[in-house]
């Protein structure tokens, strides 16, 4: 191999991407609603989920789709985790705001409608509801030959949480920890890499995976017998964070001894990496010392890619889905309460003070900006 292999030769530039959204969002204009009425916008730093005003509360909306890993899906005619694919991007990055998913409508776009399909999706944002505890509210299906060649699958979800109790970042402080909630699996970014990369090895997703596939016990998504296929690896479904995070802050609320002020932020790792925790705060650190272990996938897709160390942290989620930062003196509590649920959370870093950027424990891997 010449050079090594990035998300950007893939056909994705995630600078370019940051660019482009920047432009969209510097020109639009403010929100018609005033102050004080529902629907008003509620200022919130990060961007991982937009609030506005109702009454004593907060709603909070969240919108993303499944992208590129659909066409793995549709070349396996296995459309059974991409709903709960879809319902994760959404709910996932509510939690990061604070709020509860209550709600989700859908949208689905395809050249022409096949019963089959359909009823394949149905079934997984059933099992996609369930798993999130939302109520599926209602969606749109459009038929639109010329403009898409393939199914695309994307979505809305909306969340409630209690006026004045919003996860912004704002209360984050040098020393906080920073407890990682495992992956299940490559999630839903950086598909476009995956799939330059199975071209290159020449390899089939019907093939048996050439890694463990039992990694710490986990589920992947099976339809074969015997070992585990590379197929059945990368359609793995995102892990859906509403158990135990919405738990978690139910409990920080009730009578628990760490409470919710004790929860200082909440980064959803998905495109971008680790870069996401830059978002929660204009200038402090992020010192990544003890990470979760890396899933058997990513060191493959990394050795057979040629992938250097950097742009795979910048690229994918690595094995750490999720990042909650705690009060310190509160972070032994609450990683107890967590490991309960999630026996594979744990402490990874520290928030710091020396300057806006990410560390990791890995030679090389530092990020500045998001």
């Amino acid at each position: 191999m010449s050079e090594p292999m990035d998300y950007a030769s893939a056909g994705v530039d995630i600078d370019l991407e940051g660019a482009a959204v920047a432009s969209l969002i510097g020109a639009l204009s403010k929100s018609v609603r005033q102050p004080g009425t529902p629907g008003a916008p509620v200022d919130l730093p990060g961007g991982f989920g937009g609030l506005i005003e109702f009454g004593d509360n907060l709603l909070a909306l969240a919108t993303d789709g499944v992208g590129s890993k659909l066409q793995i899906a549709t070349s396996l005619e296995q459309w059974g985790g991409v709903g709960i694919d879809c319902m994760a991007m959404n709910v996932n990055d509510l939690l990061c705001v604070g709020a509860e998913p209550i709600a989700f409508v859908d949208y689905v776009a395809v050249p022409k409608p096949d019963p089959a399909i359909h009823a394949a999706l149905g079934a997984s944002l059933a099992e996609a509801c369930r798993l999130a505890r939302v109520t599926l509210a209602g969606g749109e299906t459009a038929s639109l030959p010329g403009i898409v060649t393939e199914l695309d699958l994307s979505g809305t979800a909306l969340g409630w949480l209690p006026k004045g109790q919003a996860i912004t970042g704002e209360r984050l402080v040098a020393g906080d920890v920073l407890i990682g909630l495992p992956a299940a699996s490559v999630h839903s970014n950086g598909y476009s890499l995956v799939r330059k990369i199975m071209e290159h090895v020449g390899l089939s997703y019907t093939d048996e995976a050439p890694f463990d596939t039992h990694h710490d016990g986990r589920a992947l998504m099976r339809w074969t017998e015997g070992n585990a296929t590379l197929g059945e690896v990368f359609l793995t479904p995102t892990r859906i964070y509403c158990d135990p995070v919405v738990d978690l802050l139910d409990a920080a609320r009730g009578d628990e001894p760490f409470g919710i002020d004790d929860v200082h932020g909440i980064c959803h790792i998905t495109g971008g990496g680790l870069s996401n925790l830059l978002r929660l705060h204009p200038s402090l650190g992020w010192d990544i010392h003890t990470p979760l272990p890396v899933l058997p996938e990513f060191t493959w897709l990394q050795s057979v890619g040629g992938v250097e160390t950097r742009e795979m942290y910048r690229t994918f989620n690595m094995g750490m889905g999720m990042v909650i930062a705690v009060d310190a003196r509160q972070a032994d509590a609450v990683l107890r309460w967590l490991k309960a649920r999630m026996p594979r959370a744990a402490a990874v870093g520290h928030v710091n003070d020396d300057g806006h950027r990410v560390v990791h424990a890995s030679e090389g891997v530092e990020f500045s900006h998001y």
